[in-house]
């Protein structure tokens, strides 16, 4: 039974035809926000499977089924496109890659409730429902968390629990808009998430996150050329990468360099039918290729992953770290939003070089304490049992 307090939300409805969602979204084009959510399937494919996109307004809940048959999703994607209407999600990163990968681009404007929620002192990538509780008090059923939502037709619980997804945001975003205007803050919450070159996998550059441990250019070369191939072949067939090929097998294939259907299948993880198929061939042609490259044109591992590449001090590292959280703490921000650790090791290589943590509000909050830490101008104390800054009472100059 609903208590009293509880807020009143719009019902929920089931949008499954072109025309309901084109005369549906046409009435939320006047809203000054919506609040927005997906359900998607992921497990077997290597493009995301949108089964449902739920969309808030202050009069209206949408439940759009995005698998039904015949519907066009094109009045989906002009709103998407409406600057004057703001998108509200939360965790955005996964929704903006669907709509991206369905639309070829990115929703516009967006505002994403757990970036704020780090702003605004919750702790680094606080879930959804954690948010709703600290926010509201109230506690959301997160029982269909790990449904399929690609099978029809969906059951009343499921539509439930998609509705709530946001009509609590609606709640989240304008108390966390409130609080962050307070505290003069609202602009710490920046469009982070507006390149679409973040959601997009670069076959070429693959090979990067693997971590080879070596300096071997002409291997990395081919490492390189057959993450690559990978990539493009899991997006041509929709499977998973790691389901199509481990990592484990392209470190392998760069090490060893096969150059028959019997090497190949001599790689661990590569059976005799993926090496005699069009996988395995395109796998040896990329091999091949790699091989043939003029050492001008050969990789080098990423800058600070090369063995020779230098490496800051552990010490000022651990300064950093220590001057970072107590920034932090005396800020109530997330650690995470204003700093990531490549941000740490370049600013103690060489603080000349543009940082993020050098510009804008990181800056106010951190960059000029480290700046003032590097140089000796500051120290830090314990006080009461807890970190805090002093003056450093012998500064030094730059090293």
């Amino acid at each position: 039974m609903a208590k009293s307090s509880d807020p009143v939300f719009p019902k929920p409805r089931l949008v499954s035809t072109t025309q309901d969602l084109a005369d549906s979204l046409a009435r939320l084009r006047h809203e000054r926000f919506l609040t927005i959510d997906t359900e998607f399937m992921r497990e077997r494919t290597y493009w995301p499977e949108l089964c449902l996109v739920q969309i808030g307004g202050e009069q209206d809940v949408l439940l759009i089924d995005a698998l039904a048959d015949g519907l066009d999703l094109t009045p989906l994607a002009e709103l998407m496109a409406d600057d004057a209407v703001l998108k509200v999600f939360h965790a955005a990163r996964q929704d903006l890659e669907i709509f991206l990968y369905l639309f070829d681009a990115l929703p516009t404007p967006v505002f994403d409730t757990q970036v704020a929620a780090m702003v605004a002192g919750y702790g680094d990538q606080v879930g959804y429902d954690s948010l709703v509780g600290s926010l509201t008090g109230h506690s959301i059923d997160k029982s269909h968390r790990f449904t399929d939502w690609s099978a029809r037709p969906l059951t009343p619980a499921q539509l439930t629990y998609a509705a709530g997804d946001v009509t609590w945001l609606r709640l989240v975003y304008e108390r966390l808009v409130k609080k962050l205007e307070q505290e003069k803050r609202l602009e710490w919450v920046s469009a982070e998430l507006a390149d679409p070159a973040t959601f997009r996998a670069d076959p070429e550059k693959q090979w990067e996150r693997l971590r080879a441990r070596t300096n071997n250019r002409r291997m990395l070369g081919i490492l390189r050329a057959v993450a690559a191939f990978r990539e493009r072949e899991a997006q041509r067939v929709n499977v998973p990468r790691q389901r199509l090929l481990k990592d484990e097998s392209l470190l392998e294939i760069a090490a060893t360099v096969p150059a028959t259907v019997d090497d190949l299948t001599r790689v661990r993880g590569v059976t005799r039918g993926l090496a005699e198929g069009r996988t395995g061939l395109g796998l040896l042609e990329a091999v091949k290729t790699a091989q043939a490259l003029p050492d001008s044109e050969l990789p080098r591992l990423p800058k600070g992953r090369s063995k020779d590449a230098p490496r800051p001090s552990p010490a000022l590292m651990a300064l950093l770290k220590v001057l970072l959280t107590t920034c932090c703490e005396d800020h109530d921000v997330a650690p995470k939003l204003v700093a990531s650790m490549d941000d740490l090791e370049a600013l103690a290589l060489d603080p000349t070089v543009p940082n993020p943590v050098l510009s804008g509000w990181r800056k106010r909050i951190f960059g000029d304490s480290a700046l003032a830490l590097r140089n000796g101008e500051i120290a830090l104390a314990v006080k009461k049992g807890r970190v805090t800054l002093t003056p450093s009472e012998s500064p030094s100059s730059q090293s």
